[in-house]
């Protein structure tokens, strides 16, 4: 099982790119400037010398307040200020709105070898644009054996046994119009309380492994519109060989889940045996998925029109451990 760090860091330069942000004041190479934290601060408390709670690892914001702020001190109070702020070392400050940065604030950020960058964007969107960049960059991540797919707009996971048929039925999938995200290791990072986005490793991006064949590029060989780089996991889908001893769920009543970095994603269990269109079954499973998530369940409506109690089949959820 792969081991990842449980911290994680993003280089000030993939910053600068992503939000377009222009410089004022570089010390060094972008590249070796990394940040590791996915807050923002917007220095109220410190310009007034609050320091109890600061954080040095998050990016400093001035807005339309602080530079007002800053500009209603005087000259000697305001250098005084920016010289203890800048003297956290924090890893860069922005100014939004492509405010002018005063001549105290320019010679503290040199003296401290403190990155000043601006950006013409309102404040409260760059906190924004910010924020939802670096939870994704910064986000907790685990590496995993399966094939992600985009079916009908639902993220499918697709595990189970090397051999089991995962790949092949994505190539199905792709002939049918659907997209491929990863083939083999697929990249999950929980970017919320309750979302997790897949995507392959740079490395072996669109590249899939047929027995037989070897190695295609999807990209090239199905075109743009068969591929996508990240797409949300809203469903597991566990390929297995048909177990004639076992019993398989023929109503959709049992709710089963597995964990993925601590969020609860539904599981289905799909027995692979010759004959078994298993493209089609995946496509009508995303479509139920969706239907359900939108308040409509066909086995609830089938039972109740047969005039049974539906709370009395209806089973609690399970978790379903899977080698995730």
């Amino acid at each position: 099982m792969l081991t990842l760090p449980t911290t994680f860091t993003v280089s000030l330069s993939k910053v600068m790119k992503e939000l377009s942000l222009s410089v004022l004041y570089m010390p060094e190479d972008p590249e070796k400037i990394m940040i590791n934290s996915t807050d923002v601060n917007r220095p109220g408390l410190e310009l007034n010398r609050f320091y109890d709670y600061y954080d040095t690892s998050r990016i400093l914001i001035f807005g339309n307040a602080e530079t007002a702020f800053l500009n209603s001190l005087s000259t000697q109070d305001r250098r005084q200020v920016l010289d203890e702020l800048f003297s956290k070392h924090p890893p860069a400050a922005i100014i939004a709105r492509s405010l002018q940065p005063t001549p105290e604030m320019l010679a503290a950020v040199t003296e401290h070898r403190v990155p000043l960058l601006s950006t013409a964007d309102t404040t409260s969107s760059l906190v924004a644009a910010l924020v939802a960049f670096m939870n994704v960059e910064l986000a907790p991540r685990i590496t995993r054996h399966g094939v992600l797919v985009e079916v009908y707009g639902e993220g499918i996971l697709l595990v189970g046994d090397s051999g089991v048929g995962k790949s092949e039925t994505a190539i199905e999938l792709i002939k049918r119009g659907h997209r491929l995200i990863a083939d083999d290791a697929v990249e999950i990072r929980r970017v919320s309380a309750k979302s997790l986005v897949g995507q392959a490793p740079e490395n072996i991006r669109h590249f899939i492994e047929l027995r037989g064949i070897g190695i295609i590029n999807a990209r090239r060989i199905f075109g743009m519109a068969s591929v996508k780089l990240t797409e949300k996991i809203d469903i597991v889908i566990n390929l297995e060989i048909w177990d004639n001893q076992k019993v398989y769920d023929r109503m959709g009543l049992e709710n089963e889940y597995t964990e993925i970095l601590g969020i609860k994603v539904p599981v289905l269990t799909i027995p692979v045996k010759p004959g078994r269109n298993l493209a089609v079954i995946i496509e009508v499973a995303a479509m139920n998925n969706r239907q359900k998530k939108m308040g409509y369940n066909a086995a609830t409506e089938l039972l109740a029109s047969l005039g049974m109690d539906i709370d009395t089949l209806q089973e609690e959820d399970k978790t379903l451990k899977l080698d995730l």
